[in-house]
């Protein structure tokens, strides 16, 4: 495949702004360097039974080397660690990279030359978000790669691919927050045009999106209710109570209502108001996807939209 060429504002943008754009490349090579670096360690530690027990293989005590317990440590918080490096995409895209040439009036000098207003915020889109998606995506792949390695003991926690500190370092809702983190940090520049200020509201913005996301999320997608019954092992357990004998749902829940004395008995509590049978509601496993490709989309209509504001701001305003 021949080399593509950067020419006009593209080439600008990267002239202008390469020490910032080989400074995010070297922080997502740190991250992917960092899982291969636990996984090497794990696989050099001194456990002594496949789930990384360190004591006697089938004894009542479980043990795990300190390289694991690292290596869960900074896995179970890869998708917190996803969120903020798309929050520091968004705040380049909004500072330095768009804000600070409106608040300078540096811009007028490229719109002078043979860059139209449209191919300069089209550059200033286009360069961080190739280099967004394409890093988030390989880190994404590497997290899910040392995940993976972890899964394979029986005794790892906080690795659940529901877990609000997991579930955005997976599938393709990483780069897809960071097209929406670009996009934001565009629309809040040129609607604000003040660097700080741009920097501070995308923060807030992206911040208030990845946060309602995860408090919606197990919404998403229907929900499974298995009737007297356990769910299956690695499923999303939402909710359970009882059904009545004419199906009415009782939650657990309910008995322990603020102001409520709690019930020695939680059972009799639900008992008392006609339930029967036990269930629980669910996402398995194999609702991952569904969820995922519904945030995705979520997510990808936010920055369209941003995107089409940002333009609309930018021809009301010069043309």
């Amino acid at each position: 495949m021949s080399a593509i060429t950067l020419r006009g504002p593209v080439r600008v943008v990267v002239r202008q702004h390469r020490r910032a754009l080989w400074a995010t490349a070297a922080l997502l090579l740190l991250g992917i360097g960092t899982v291969v670096a636990l996984r090497i360690w794990i696989a050099n530690s001194d456990e002594l039974c496949a789930d990384g027990d360190t004591t006697t293989c089938g004894d009542d005590f479980y043990l795990p080397s300190y390289a694991r317990t690292t290596a869960e440590t900074f896995m179970s918080n890869g998708g917190t660690i996803m969120v903020l490096l798309g929050l520091l995409v968004g705040v380049f895209v909004a500072g330095p990279l768009i804000a600070r040439e409106l608040e300078s009036g540096t811009f007028r000098l490229a719109w002078a030359q043979s860059a139209s207003p449209a191919q300069w915020l089209a550059a200033r889109l286009a360069v961080p978000a190739a280099l967004a998606v394409s890093g988030t995506t390989v880190l994404a792949l590497a997290y899910g790669w040392g995940r993976s390695y972890l899964l394979q003991s029986q005794n790892s926690s906080g690795l659940g691919w529901y877990e609000t500190s997991v579930n955005p370092a997976l599938g393709t809702t990483a780069a897809a927050f960071a097209l929406l983190a670009v996009a934001v940090g565009a629309l809040c520049a040129l609607l604000l045009r003040r660097t700080v200020l741009a920097m501070g509201v995308t923060v807030v913005l992206l911040g208030t999106v990845a946060v309602g996301l995860g408090r919606v999320r197990q919404s998403l997608w229907p929900t499974l209710r298995a009737v007297g019954e356990q769910p299956d092992s690695g499923s999303w357990y939402l909710e359970s109570g009882m059904l009545t004998a004419s199906g009415e749902a009782i939650y657990w829940k309910d008995c322990f209502k603020s102001g409520r004395t709690v019930p020695e008995d939680p059972a009799s509590c639900v008992r008392d108001q006609g339930g029967v049978t036990g269930f629980s509601d669910y996402h398995p496993a194999s609702h991952f996807w569904p969820l995922q490709l519904v945030e995705t989309g979520i997510l990808l209509a936010l920055a369209a939209l941003a995107v089409a504001v940002a333009f609309r701001v930018l021809r009301r305003r010069h043309g």
